[in-house]
């Protein structure tokens, strides 16, 4: 598949996850379930996609430490990239716009506790979450075959 970076990033709103850890696809279930238009397109951190959207912004593509939102190539993670999410999922869940309030510093801290053991908090998992035939529109590697 050939693909730019730059240009993917700036087309679709897109959500890195850790595809081995039990939360984050938790986390990719959860979406799949509430972002009824699709708006956000999963990405498992451990594909070569997501390592080239890692890449892409300099991060590191062997531990991943937070949760990557990109949202018109503009770059969010720890406790941004969650209210970004939740604020563009509607009622009740843009309700922790709230969480705005906190300090981001605060918020860093309290997302990074969890983030940071979330793998002996939750385990991890051998089952990658896999698109299916009713849910691959929210792949961004299904998207960008099928066009």
């Amino acid at each position: 598949m050939e693909y730019k970076i730059a240009d993917i990033i700036q087309q679709y709103d897109i959500i890195l996850f850790d595809a081995i850890c039990v939360i984050c696809n938790g986390w990719a279930k959860f979406l799949i379930k509430y972002d009824k238009s699709s708006k956000f397109k999963l990405v498992s951190a451990q594909s070569p996609l997501g390592e080239d959207i890692l890449k892409h912004y300099a991060m590191s593509t062997e531990y991943y430490t937070t949760m990557i939102v990109v949202k018109g190539g503009q770059l969010y993670t720890e406790s941004s990239a969650l209210l970004k999410v939740m604020q563009h999922l509607g009622l009740p869940f843009s309700l922790m716009n709230i969480g705005y309030l906190i300090p981001r510093f605060i918020r860093d801290f309290l997302y990074n506790r969890v983030a940071l053991n979330r793998y002996q908090l939750f385990g991890t998992t051998d089952h990658c979450l896999l698109p299916s035939a009713n849910n691959k529109h929210h792949f961004l590697e299904h998207v960008l075959r099928d066009i």
